[in-house]
């Protein structure tokens, strides 16, 4: 990975942190399925940013990255829910901090599916 790139930097360091989420709603809260939702879709963020930069054209990478635009939005409902329901505290500086880096990466991936349609 380039560490360069700041949105597979931040996109990776997220997914750890998901699946870090992930174990302590399995491990603590005993809580399966919606566990099982944010590790889906918060991992995938990375995953589809990192297969777009291996797009085949600017619109491949345009269709990547709006997927892992729409896995963020999911991936923040599901946080958003956790919080709601107790699982995740509101008051805890991880659950605010996740809510935090989702609203960075959503905005990122935003600019960049803007700038990317602007130059196609």
């Amino acid at each position: 990975m380039k560490e360069d790139n700041l949105i597979l930097k931040k996109g990776f360091d997220f997914a750890v942190r998901i699946v870090n989420a992930y174990r302590y709603l399995q491990n603590d809260k005993k809580e399966y399925v919606l566990s099982k939702q944010l590790l889906r879709s918060g991992t995938s963020i990375g995953a589809n940013i990192h297969e777009a930069q291996a797009g085949q054209s600017k619109k491949d990478f345009i269709a990547k990255m709006s997927i892992a635009g729409k896995e963020a939005r999911e991936t923040k409902y599901w946080i958003e829910l956790l919080i709601k329901t107790d699982y995740f505290s509101s008051e805890n500086a991880s659950s605010t901090s996740l809510l935090s880096d989702i609203d960075e990466i959503i905005r990122l991936l935003t600019r960049i599916i803007k700038t990317a349609q602007e130059n196609s």
